[in-house]
């Protein structure tokens, strides 16, 4: 395993100005024609105000084509959904990117990885080998971190302003809508996520104490079992917080992710490829009154 990755990477006087995320796309429940998969506009709204082009990265590719993706693209973001994250195309195109990402980062090639929501449940079922979610009360709620002694030095939140910080920890800043959690006691005592992830904050349900945020030991590899992206850019929902603290919270965790994707210098084999990949050449829609986005990229 790589140790002390973040010191063994290129210094940021040296960084690519010019970052592209790759944003996983997740099948629609009902598909509709040219309508088969989506992602939440959100998300890519989110790394564009912290300065990153996105490319949506397509369900149900061969591996091949992931891996031309992967060598253009200088981060990946796995989103929030309802997608199977055992078996689905969602799953497997997030497990070929994480094992990637890992081939890459022991070679010295840095190349981050978020999880968010379900993303980051996704993470935890590909670094476990298996399903270890609990069911939680936590499907539409704002709460605020729980903090543990590792969280001031965390990659994550060490650029946080202390007033921000202090506010996350006294503030339900953070929109939780998940059914599932990984329990902490079930992080304490399974191996391979004990011993791959730093747990930095934990949240509970007035009865179950789960894990909130990670980031791995010795990769750039980070999940939050909230949404960062909700409380600029989602409003159907009323436990989504709107406060200038929680705003603050989405655009500093996207700028702390985009200046990990500069870290990378993968890029695409020509402009024109690059031009043809990003999400520019779709048009979100704003999603009827049934949906829980305000916009949706659907291809």
């Amino acid at each position: 395993m790589l140790s002390h990755v973040c010191d063994l990477f290129p210094s940021p006087a040296k960084r690519n100005d010019r970052p592209i995320i790759g944003v996983l796309a997740q099948e629609v429940s009902v598909p509709k024609a040219n309508q088969v998969s989506y992602i939440a506009a959100s998300y890519v709204k989110t790394l564009e105000a912290a300065g990153a082009r996105v490319v949506p990265v397509m369900i149900n590719q061969t591996p091949e084509e992931y891996k031309k993706l992967f060598n253009s693209i200088n981060g990946v973001l796995f989103p929030g959904g309802s997608a199977n994250i055992t078996s689905s195309g969602y799953q497997r195109a997030a497990k070929t990117f994480y094992e990637l990402a890992i081939e890459a980062n022991e070679r010295g090639d840095y190349f981050p990885v978020w999880g968010t929501c379900l993303g980051y449940e996704q993470l935890a079922v590909l670094t476990s080998g298996k399903n270890l979610l609990s069911i939680t009360d936590t499907t539409g709620v704002a709460l605020p971190l729980n903090f543990l002694h590792e969280a001031k030095d965390s990659r994550i939140f060490r650029g946080f302003p202390a007033e921000l910080l202090e506010d996350l920890a006294l503030e339900p800043l953070t929109a939780n809508v998940h059914q599932w959690s990984v329990t902490v006691s079930t992080h304490n005592t399974n191996k391979e996520l004990n011993n791959f992830y730093k747990v930095v904050s934990t949240n509970t349900d007035g009865t179950t104490e789960f894990v909130s945020t990670v980031e791995a030991y010795d990769y750039p590899i980070y999940g939050t079992q909230w949404h960062p992206e909700k409380n600029a850019f989602e409003w159907r929902k009323p436990y989504i917080p709107h406060s200038p603290s929680a705003i603050k919270t989405s655009f500093y965790i996207a700028d702390f992710f985009v200046n990990e994707a500069k870290k990378s210098f993968h890029r695409f084999e020509s402009e024109e490829e690059e031009s043809k990949a990003l999400i520019y050449n779709y048009n979100p829609v704003h999603a009827d009154s049934t949906r829980v986005f305000e916009q949706i990229y659907f291809f």
